[in-house]
């Protein structure tokens, strides 16, 4: 055990001293995933929209999800992506692994506690809860509502407990495990969806949630008992020492910050509400598309670089900080840029391709493309919040992002007011559009001043030349949809039809982006390509996280 211990150590000292090398992947490994989760988020969605259609019993579902989602936003993800990692990840470094223990312990019980209180008194008081968040809604769609949310208020529990799981797995660079829980706890909503709405009719939808949530938290038990790190739990009284409290009070900022987020999310349930039936529906269906990119590939290389950031800036190296910042920015902007116009030109043929089956009509599909279409344009800045406030994160600094996140939610607040009565479900989107640019422009304007090697012709550079591939992309993917139509000389009215303009627009477009960043020299187009010959070719020269070889390559 203790050479198992020495060799992450060691590995964690080899992963600061390469800087962000081996964050590309790292970042492969939780985006292949991620792939396969956004996959059976598709077949979700799909599902969802099919059987139930842009209307009530949708809006009541996703009105329920939003509290115990927050539950959990609001109390677990603030300690662990603010405090716990960073904090773990110190006493790693420094070999104490009796006080990381201790601290993995304590965390874990106080959430579990924590939780579990807010969760009974949520349950009782679900219904004023219900009727504060959507106000718009009938008697019969509340009750529904409250129903739903009783149920899934279990999950919380489940995910509490993994998210603490999962920091310990994130430290010791143990993706794999990790990244399968969101593929597992999607395949619980499925079975939800197709066998125990059958069964307990409405109410399957809630228990599938929660049963995917026990799924996500399962499945990373094996991998943090056999690295001997499980955490022992409650044989002491209530840990509160000095990293418990440091975690605390490390969190409060960030939890706060993640309030004003979900203070906006509870305002778009509550406009939504009183607009027409399925408004709410529309709008989270059209987000859900809208994150795939930000889940593959942003929060991806932001959860594979983190570590990376949190040892250089405990060990002083401003320089490698920003080389590590400034490199995974440019590998997020890379990937996500393209796809925003992606969904920018073909909105409608993806919205169609994606949900439009069974009860989820022609209508319910221009509402929803024109939401994801406002939504895109600033994919760009939701892809990088993460990562930017991360870097804050690694610092230790968890008040700045908290200060930005409330001016962001003033910007979107304000807007969704202003254009509501004009623009409908699609104000929404325009305000949240508008609210995210704002707090990335915050955070990168506060980052460039914090750090001292900040180097602007570096970061700026490549990013706007991406930024120039994919708008030329764009407009050449645009004249293929012209260029299909002609040369089809019928309407698209089929599944098939749909999907074969799409294709070939994708093709075209990606392949013209690709084009460019060639002719532009774009370094990261350059490493994708080195890195996915030398994995064809088994090259150990090029490191991924997958073999664990932190000493030479690009990605």
């Amino acid at each position: 055990m203790m050479s198992f211990f020495s060799k992450k150590i060691s590995d964690l000292r080899n992963l600061a001293n390469i800087q962000s090398e081996t964050v590309g992947g790292a970042a492969f490994v939780i985006a292949a995933a991620g792939i396969a989760s956004r996959l059976l988020g598709f077949v979700r969605d799909r599902l969802l929209a099919g059987h139930f259609g842009a209307g009530d019993t949708l809006d009541a579902y996703y009105a329920a999800f939003r509290i115990p989602d927050t539950l959990y936003n609001l109390l677990v993800m603030g300690a662990l992506s603010a405090a716990f990692v960073p904090v773990f990840t110190e006493f790693i470094s420094k070999e104490k692994k009796k006080e990381a223990l201790d601290l993995a312990a304590g965390v874990l019980e106080w959430i579990l506690l924590v939780l579990g209180a807010v969760s009974i008194v949520a349950i009782i008081a679900a219904p004023a809860i219900v009727t504060v968040l959507a106000p718009g809604f009938s008697d019969e769609k509340r009750a529904l509502t409250v129903e739903l949310t009783r149920i899934m208020l279990l999950s919380p529990l489940f995910l509490g407990a993994s998210a603490v799981f999962g920091g310990m797995l994130l430290t010791f660079r143990c993706f794999t495990a990790y990244s399968l829980a969101p593929i597992i706890y999607n395949v619980g909503i499925i079975v939800g969806i197709t066998l125990l709405v059958p069964v307990f009719g409405l109410s399957g939808l809630a228990w599938g949630v929660a049963l995917g949530a026990l799924l996500h938290m399962t499945v990373q038990i094996p991998s943090v008992r056999s690295r001997k790190f499980f955490p022992a739990l409650f044989r002491h009284p209530l840990r509160f020492d000095g990293p418990v409290r440091r975690v605390v009070m490390l969190m409060i900022p960030r939890t706060l910050g993640i309030a004003a987020n979900q203070l906006s999310l509870f305002l778009t349930t509550v406009f939504a509400s009183m607009l027409a039936s399925g408004s709410l529906a529309i709008f989270t269906l059209a987000s859900n598309i809208e994150a795939i990119p930000i889940g593959l590939f942003a929060v991806s290389f932001s959860l594979a670089a983190f570590p990376t950031l949190s040892f250089s800036a405990s060990e002083k190296r401003d320089g490698e900080f920003f080389e590590t910042l400034a490199r995974t920015t440019r590998r997020i902007l890379f990937f996500v840029v393209p796809v925003a116009m992606l969904f920018i030109v073909f909105r409608a043929q993806v919205v169609r391709i994606v949900l439009g089956s069974g009860r989820f009509d022609w209508n319910d599909t221009i509402s929803t493309f024109g939401v994801l279409g406002w939504l895109s344009v600033s994919l760009f800045a939701q892809a990088l919040i993460p990562l930017f406030a991360r870097a804050f994160y690694a610092i230790q600094d968890s008040k700045t992002p908290f200060f930005y996140a409330i001016l962001g939610e003033t910007v979107y607040v304000g807007s969704a007011i202003f254009l509501l009565p004009r623009y409908g479900t699609d104000a929404l989107a325009m305000a949240f559009s508008l609210g995210s640019v704002a707090n990335f422009l915050f955070l990168l304007l506060a980052l460039r001043k914090k750090i001292e090697e900040w180097d602007d012709s570096q970061f700026f550079r490549e990013n706007a030349l991406i930024f120039l591939s994919a708008i030329l992309a764009g407009i050449v993917a645009q004249l293929s949809k012209t260029l299909f139509s002609f040369f089809t000389m019928s309407p698209l009215d089929t599944f098939l039809k749909v999907f074969l303009q799409l294709g070939f627009g994708t093709l075209l477009g990606f392949g013209t982006f690709l084009l460019f960043c060639n002719w532009f020299k774009i370094s990261e187009l350059r490493s994708l390509w080195k890195f996915i010959f030398s994995k064809v070719r088994r090259n150990p020269e090029v490191v991924t996280a997958v073999e664990g070889h932190p000493e030479k390559g690009e990605w």
